[in-house]
């Protein structure tokens, strides 16, 4: 018997409502709220939030020496319109690309994030 349920995955950021942005734009949904937090709401999926941190520093990836805090791992159907998709709403490639079954890259805050082969 699980003893909680999980309400919603929040990313720390310096705008929450740009990030949110982002986000709606690589899976759908609708952005709600102002200021130091918003929600984004996916059709069918796990909600995310977006808190403002004063002082955020973006994660490094990969780093031995820096933690990474969290990184999505997003399903997709076609690597490349996912990547072409991604790149145009401001994500950034954090490796070589070209993977056959994934591909990572940086938000605008730079979470890193995985476009992955279903």
């Amino acid at each position: 018997m699980a003893l909680a349920k999980l309400g919603v995955v929040v990313l720390d950021c310096p705008d929450p409502r740009a990030l949110a942005g982002f986000y709606a734009g690589v899976l759908g949904g609708t952005v709600e709220g102002e200021g130091d937090w918003v929600d984004l709401n996916v059709p069918g999926g796990q909600s995310l939030a977006f808190q403002r941190a004063p002082g955020f520093v973006s994660p490094k990836w990969p780093a031995a020496d820096a933690s990474q805090q969290l990184h999505l791992d997003l399903v997709v159907e076609d690597l490349d319109a996912a990547e072409k998709g991604v790149l145009e709403l401001g994500a950034k490639p954090l490796a070589e690309q070209g993977g056959s079954s994934f591909r990572v890259y940086a938000d605008p805050a730079g979470h890193p994030f995985c476009l992955c082969a279903c």
